[in-house]
This record gives structure tokens, sequence and C-alpha cells, in this order.
């Protein structure tokens, strides 16, 4: 994978997000994210969106952090927004904080596994080859055009550091 560090100010999104656990991840029984994008995408969510900022890009982000990525987290799927004044009645907001982020992006590979594969080696890294303490205030995935084909995704992934 790719790396390199950046400041990134302030994003904005909407889009729908839930509670979940890498205990529940772990078990397809259990799992909570793959039925949310599914929504996501099935009930056409980003039509709905007001004040689009990039249509072509969607953003997967993991906050509120229990204690680490193996406790709760809530999950957040969504597209980038100019103003989230007027959120529609169903969906939810996030404010990703500015803030240092190491951004990997990932060789093509088939989904899900290129999205397992670059957390599972992230997981691993200590703090110097990160560049960095985990900070766990947001990490997002931004999925754009390198996505459209599920054979060979291209994601970048960007994980906040203190």
């Amino acid at each position: 994978m790719k790396k390199e560090i950046l400041q990134l100010q302030e994003i904005k999104l909407i889009g729908l997000s839930m509670r979940t656990s890498y205990q529940n991840e772990i078990n397809p029984a259990t799992a909570k994210i793959t039925p949310c994008v599914t929504r996501f995408f099935q009930e056409q969510i980003p039509n709905k969106i007001p004040n689009l900022k990039n249509p072509h890009a969607t953003f997967c982000a993991y906050t509120d952090y229990e204690n680490d990525y193996k406790g709760a987290y809530t999950y957040f799927i969504g597209q980038e927004v100019t103003s989230i004044d007027a959120i529609p009645e169903d969906l939810d907001s996030l404010t990703i904080p500015p803030q240092a982020y190491v951004k990997f992006t990932t060789a093509p590979a088939p989904v899900p596994q290129v999205i397992i594969h670059a957390w599972q080696q992230i997981w691993q890294m200590p703090s110097s080859t990160l560049g960095g303490k985990r900070s766990y205030k947001v990490d997002f995935e931004i999925y754009d055009e390198r996505a459209y084909d599920p054979q060979h995704t291209v994601i970048d992934l960007y994980v906040g550091i203190a």
C-alpha cells in the first residue's frame, strides 16, 4: 500500500449510521456493515442527500470508538456535502474533524478482500511504522471511480493520528 501523511480540513457528510463492533463484524451472522451498505445503495440514499459536493465519492467512516478497533464503534456511510443545515429526516450527519491522517492507497483487488486486507495490515502496524499514534476520533475510506470495478477496486483509507 502507498502511504502518505496529510493534514485535512473538516469534512461534512450526510448518510446512514449504526453502532457495531469488531466482534459483530468478524461473524457474518451478526455483521451490520454489509446490510447498512446494501440499504444505502438499494434505497438510493445518495439521491436524497442535499448539497452534494462530489456525487462520485462515497465515504465510509468509523467513529465514536469505545476504545480501539476491537471495541464498539459507529459506522457511517455517506456523501460529502457543502452544508449539513438540511439533513433529511431519516438520515444522519457526521463531521470529520480537521487533523493529521495517514492516507493509504490500496493496490487493485476484489471487494471485500481489498478492504479486509488493508485494515489487517494497518492494525498490525506499530505507531513508528504508521506515522504516529492512532487518535481513534474518525477513520474513513473513500470509494470513487476507482471502485467501480468490484474485481479491481482501489480505495483510499485515512487513519487519524495524534
